[in-house]
């Protein structure tokens, strides 16, 4: 089984003013031993809550169903050591702020080594030479001043570097990068990608990857998942999911995608606003705001399958005549049928 991440009809409720509203509905998906996967989406889909609940960080009270499985055992069931073994050793979490992450009143030294002295047993002096190699290896000169400094000593861009040499520090299996790049620079966004993709690769690592941005998870990520109000939309390899969209959803976000080479007078957008998972119909989530909607949409998730150069079909089950989407929303040229 080559498999080291699988999660398998994962629905999330969280309390929320007294009542439970669903925040994940039914998402499944495996992440094989050393690839990068990306979760896309509009701001509610369920992306960083997907990466939380596979890490075990949901609030007091969450309701959870469905199952996480990393190598093959089961994340719910894990208890005390084999949990904090998880955290500490296999998974590993950079987030989108790094300022809101860090503690203000520790310098970057303290907060590089902690984990080190503390999981590992290592000594003091043998953890800060480990924190100054890593801090090398993100590309941050003069790492013995660095280490003294504050969180607020440091901009954006050196900050989120050593939120990824604490990252990497365990040499994890998994690293969930919960858009890391979102706050910086595009300059900077590109060096601190290159730096996460270089360290992926030499220590082997499988990363989750979020981002709003379909450019950056194209050029990043092996395959995407569309998310949206909590569902999982569509699957597909990054390069193919940008030429050739199987749902809706995906093919409208990539119409609305401005391109540096191309001159339009108005970017298409997507009608209505976007849906959380606990406003959303029973059905298709997407189903209130697109056009091409049937009946059968509103009553389950429809399978997509590619019936030809210029259409996409999405049936919710074998036989059922399902949905056809004209040229403006699907850009194949491709005769061949693809499944889901």
């Amino acid at each position: 089984m080559n498999a080291l991440l699988e999660v398998d009809g994962l629905t999330v409720r969280l309390p929320v003013a007294g009542e439970l509203r669903t925040v994940l509905r039914d998402v499944s998906f495996s992440l094989a031993r050393g690839s990068t996967l990306g979760l896309v989406g509009e701001s509610g889909s369920g992306k960083s809550m997907t990466v939380r609940t596979i890490a075990r960080l949901l609030p007091g009270g969450a309701e959870v169903r469905g199952e996480v499985r990393f190598d093959g055992a089961d994340v719910f069931d894990l208890r005390t050591d084999a949990l904090r073994s998880y955290r500490a050793k296999d998974v590993a979490m950079i987030f989108q702020d790094a300022r809101a992450h860090t503690n203000p009143v520790r310098t970057v030294g303290d907060f590089l080594t902690e984990a080190m002295r503390t999981n590992d047993r290592m000594p003091g002096p043998a953890a800060r030479k480990r924190a100054q190699e890593l801090l090398a290896e993100v590309g941050i000169g003069d790492a013995e001043r660095r280490m003294r400094q504050f969180p607020h000593e440091l901009s954006g861009g050196l900050l989120q570097r050593v939120m990824i040499a604490a990252a990497v520090a365990a040499r994890p299996r998994l690293v969930l990068a919960d858009e890391p790049t979102t706050a910086l620079d595009v300059t900077t966004q590109a060096e601190v990608m290159a730096i996460l993709g270089r360290m992926r690769r030499e220590y082997g690592m499988a990363m989750l990857f979020i981002t709003h941005d379909l450019e950056l998870a194209g050029a990043v990520c092996d395959e995407t998942i569309v998310l949206y109000a909590g569902q999982v939309m569509e699957r597909q390899a990054s390069a193919r999911l940008h030429e050739d969209p199987l749902h809706p959803y995906t093919a409208a976000l990539v119409q609305a995608r401005p391109e540096t080479g191309r001159r339009v007078d108005r970017l298409p957008a997507i009608p209505g606003h976007p849906t959380t998972a606990y406003e959303a119909p029973d059905g298709c989530g997407f189903a209130p705001r697109c056009r091409f909607a049937q009946e059968e949409c509103r009553a389950g998730v429809p399978p997509l399958t590619r019936i030809g150069p210029a259409q996409t079909r999405c049936v919710r089950m074998p036989g059922l005549r399902g949905l056809t989407v004209p040229r403006e929303y699907a850009g194949s040229e491709a005769n061949e049928e693809v499944q889901r």
